[in-house]
């Protein structure tokens, strides 16, 4: 028998029919949506006269453009506003559930589907969204769709699709201090390129990766996608099991004993062939910082921004420049204006927790604007349960109400024209913060480190 990995295992069995010399029909076992990418499938479905397929199968919530101060209120943004009114009647007329705006279990897609115990090994998990692969730090297939397909798996609970090749990547080592999950993926970014994994679905492990946190381990996935991967996966252990045992939508008694056994069995067979093949080194790892337009522009924290060398850097000239910094040079004291922790990489429990620890006692720069946007309505009743609130504000940071926030220019919540914003997110594209935004992508220990000192900071002088 062929030896297979763990891709292969929950690929092949949820494949439902092959279409020869084309894609092969793949049944879905989640499908979450949200109030930017489902408008037009479910206008498609209503032109067809056609339901739903399996309801129950579909979650959805509202994230992306709603704001993040005064949920209570009806949202001012105009099309914002008729973004999620819209979803709220699409999901009334087509039985959907919806956790809307003031619902407990509101938030960013992508925190709430693991946090409630709906994101569970094995399944495959689509959304309209890229960073879907977030999902896959629990041992599935996750990825992102485009509205066409949304509209397809709404209808028949399947997607049409070619079988991406396999990739591994491997990470082996202790961590050093003040390093995150957040700075090893930048630094496997900055080592392949935004397009490095590009026709590939991967694996990542490896010692390093199994030392980690499942909200780490999101961490991670949540940004395969910008490597150019369709989506990461980690196989499921231990850690895995045990973040998702007594979640309020986790199996219970035999039948969870009759799930974990089969989760149990998640894992690439010994002697199994990847298409390719990286590995890293821990000890390589520093707190990273990008310092151009796209994730892939990255640097540890103490080394220099990469020189100019001639007409081939065209993408490295015109980055700079938009970016407003000089080759050659270290970002070590490079004065910022925004931070923003945040986003589906890293707003969950574990990051908020971390910036309260580092900031205690302290207080921001009075010229940096310190917002920190909880991933979900649960992050945000913990935070403030555990008093985590009280830290943050004492310090000068803003924490609000969940939502993508500025991880986008979607909302209300946009870096202004020219600002350096030091962000948790995943994107640094032009704009993406906001109309000439400039952003910074860092972990959140390096996030807060440069909200105190208001400065591009090494955070390992400010830890113990």
């Amino acid at each position: 028998m062929k030896q297979k990995t763990l891709f292969d295992k929950i690929w092949d069995s949820h494949v439902v029919h092959d279409i020869e010399n084309g894609p092969q029909a793949l049944y879905i076992d989640r499908h979450f949506i949200h109030e930017v990418t489902s408008p037009q499938a479910f206008a498609g479905l209503r032109s067809r006269g056609i339901g739903v397929f399996r309801p129950e199968q579909t979650v959805a919530t509202a994230d992306h453009n709603v704001p993040t101060i005064n949920q209570h209120l009806p949202i001012k943004d105009a099309l914002s506003r008729h973004q999620v009114e819209t979803l709220t009647k699409n999901c009334e007329e087509f039985g959907i559930e919806l956790y809307g705006l003031g619902h407990p279990y509101q938030g960013i897609v992508h925190v709430i589907g693991p946090e409630l115990g709906i994101t569970r090994p094995g399944m495959t998990i689509v959304c309209g969204d890229s960073h879907t692969s977030t999902h896959g730090a629990f041992g599935n297939i996750a990825f992102g769709i485009g509205t066409s397909e949304v509209e397809q798996v709404l209808a028949t609970q399947c997607i049409l699709q070619k079988k991406p090749k396999s990739m591994k990547i491997e990470v082996n080592g202790p961590l050093k201090n003040g390093v995150l999950s957040k700075d090893i993926v930048l630094y496997i970014i900055s080592k392949l390129t935004t397009s490095g994994c590009t026709g590939h679905f991967v694996e990542f492990c490896g010692s390093t990766i199994e030392s980690l946190s499942m909200e780490a381990r999101m961490t991670i996935c949540n940004m395969s996608i910008e490597m150019g991967a369709r989506g990461g996966m980690i196989a499921p252990d231990e850690t895995t099991f045990a973040y998702i045992k007594g979640r309020e939508f986790a199996p219970e008694g035999e039948e969870w004993e009759r799930q974990l056994a089969y989760w149990q069995t998640l894992k690439t067979d010994e002697g199994a062939e990847f298409d390719t093949s990286y590995a890293f080194d821990a000890e390589d790892i520093e707190p990273m910082i990008t310092y151009g337009t796209n994730p892939g522009m990255g640097v540890g924290v103490t080394r220099p921004v990469p020189a100019v060398n001639g007409k081939e850097d065209a993408m490295l000239t015109k980055s700079l420049a938009y970016m407003g910094l000089e080759g050659g040079k270290n970002l070590l004291g490079h004065k910022i204006d925004y931070v923003f922790i945040g986003s589906c990489t890293n707003s969950r429990i574990e990051d908020l927790r971390m910036v309260a620890d580092l900031v205690r006692g302290k207080k921001k720069a009075d010229h940096v604007h310190a917002l920190i946007i909880p991933g979900s309505r649960q992050v945000e009743a913990q935070a403030r349960e555990e008093g985590l609130d009280k830290i943050l504000g004492e310090a000068g940071f803003e924490l609000r109400q969940p939502g993508c926030s500025a991880c986008l220019g979607m909302n209300e919540d946009k870096v202004p024209k020219g600002k350096y914003c030091v962000s948790t997110s995943n994107r640094n594209f032009e704009g993406r913060q906001g109309p000439g935004a400039r952003t910074m992508l860092a972990s959140p220990l390096t996030a807060a480190a440069a909200a105190l000192t208001g400065e591009i900071t090494d955070v390992r002088t400010m830890l113990n």
